[in-house]
């Protein structure tokens, strides 16, 4: 006679807690406020911070804007640029994409400064891409939708 074993297939569940956490605007470090209060003076539109921190080890931030032409996105860099050399003393490590004005990416080690016209932003889906990373608090004052 043969045994037969019964198995019991007990279904064991997880509880998954999503956080909606973001990181405040008044903890981020005073060149990556700069940067993010440039963009909003020079009417960049859905700016959108990432906090990379706990994933990435290559930098802390990104920080995405857009712009409604490409002049536009290059006065947008050229703002960050200029501004956070003069005020604060920072200059980038590199900036890619700028005479092309499709999309302007600027390196400060601690952050990167992504400025996309808005088809480019769209194809591109870097907030999708990175979409574990931690969103950035930005005050109402500076978004432009």
């Amino acid at each position: 006679m043969e045994e037969t074993q019964e198995r019991s297939l007990r279904r064991e569940t997880a509880k998954i807690e999503i956080t909606s956490a973001q990181t405040p605007f008044g903890e981020l470090d005073p060149n990556v406020r700069l940067a993010i209060e440039c963009a909003a003076e020079k009417k960049a539109i859905n700016i959108v911070g990432l906090d990379l921190r706990e994933i990435a080890s290559f930098t802390e931030y990104f920080l995405i804007a857009s712009g409604a032409n490409q002049r536009q996105v290059q006065a947008i860099s050229d703002e960050i640029n200029e501004q956070l050399k003069k005020q604060l003393g920072s200059r980038p490590i590199r900036i890619e994409g700028y005479t092309g004005g499709e999309w302007i990416l600027m390196d400060y080690g601690d952050f990167v400064f992504h400025i996309f016209d808005r088809d480019a932003r769209d194809f591109y889906d870097l907030e999708r891409l990175w979409r574990d990373g931690r969103r950035i608090e930005i005050p109402a004052e500076l978004l432009l939708t």
